[in-house]
């Protein structure tokens, strides 16, 4: 008996973050996912080099006389030549001071979702909302991801991220509560009724503002910080540990701003909806993942009155594929 195939026809979700690149599917039974580091490198032209990574399996593109390393393999390349990875996204959007960006995106991103398997098909991308007083691209960049995926013969619908985390993670209250996507750009927020968007923003001090940070004031390289960050950093305190005590730091100055944003625009908010009953708050994202953190941010919370009744504050319980999952939701309903 043969195993049935996933229906690689149906609806994708996409997650076009600036760390990471996110895909969902729905196999039938189960979501999956596959995702890829949003970063590169580059390497001088060889015969041979081209032929090793061609051989190991390597992501990778020519370019003129560069070799651009891809996606998670960055990563690797950077640790054993003792380099940072470049970024083709920057604060949510595409980086301008990066010439290879959209050759990147468009590599990576097609690498993980493949050409449409019927014209047409159905994708919802992620796209960060945006940040009060600030001018940061969102639309060229929206349109770009756009692009790149009808070229690939998909029919693109964009989500901002906030709304994404709500879809994913809120269905049991109807679409009603906050969703919190802390990533590595910025931190997006969305407030929804019915899954309807109420108040949408971002904040600019996320997971690259502390690796910066933590850079700066403990002489280690922002990539092997935020690797530090992801696997065995956790938020408990001060000990006199130079790297632990920089990002503790930096993690509490983040939560600090973004709950304090969050409590003046729910403040602000001029049409706010009465709401009858309180709501859930939902932490996603890879810079939410360690451990402390969601017991900081509800330490935090509970500082200061919060205009809002919430019902619970939790941290997904898949908060790098979060996103994602949501950007699949809405664009299977």
């Amino acid at each position: 008996m043969k195993t049935p195939q996933p229906d690689y026809t149906q609806p994708i979700g996409l997650d076009v973050g600036t760390s990471r690149i996110v895909v969902a599917r729905d196999t039938g039974k189960r979501y999956e996912y596959d995702a890829q580091l949003n970063a590169f490198l580059t390497l001088p032209y060889s015969k041979l080099a081209e032929n090793l990574l061609q051989r190991e399996g390597i992501l990778h593109e020519v370019r003129g006389a560069e070799i651009v390393v891809t996606g998670n393999d960055a990563e690797k390349f950077a640790e054993v030549f003792h380099v940072e990875t470049r970024r083709p996204m920057r604060k949510g959007v595409i980086n301008p001071d990066e010439p290879h960006s959209l050759a990147v995106l468009r590599h990576i991103i097609a690498k993980l979702v493949g050409p449409a398997g019927v014209e047409g098909q159905k994708i919802f991308f992620s796209v960060p909302a945006a940040i009060e007083g600030e001018e940061t691209g969102i639309a060229y960049h929206e349109a770009s991801i756009n692009e790149l995926l009808k070229e690939l013969g998909y029919a693109p619908t964009p989500i901002v991220e906030g709304l994404a985390v709500v879809f994913g993670e809120l269905s049991e209250c109807n679409y009603s509560g906050i969703g919190i996507s802390c990533g590595s750009g910025l931190c997006n927020v969305c407030l929804a009724v019915l899954s309807v968007p109420v108040i949408s923003f971002s904040v600019a001090k996320a997971g690259d503002f502390i690796d910066t940070q933590a850079s700066l004031v403990t002489g280690e390289m922002a990539t092997r910080l935020r690797v530090q960050k992801e696997q065995s950093f956790q938020l408990n305190g001060l000990n006199g540990e130079r790297v632990q005590n920089a990002l503790t730091v930096y993690y509490r100055e983040v939560i600090r701003n973004l709950i304090e944003t969050l409590r003046q625009h729910i403040a602000s908010a001029r049409r706010l909806p009465k709401l009858e009953q309180s709501v859930p708050l939902v932490l996603s994202g890879g810079t939410a993942m360690p451990r402390g953190f969601l017991e900081s941010f509800v330490t935090a919370l509970r500082a200061n009155e919060f205009p809002v009744r919430l019902s619970e504050v939790r941290l997904s319980a898949d908060p790098l594929n979060s996103t994602a999952r949501g950007a699949l939701m809405a664009a299977l309903c």
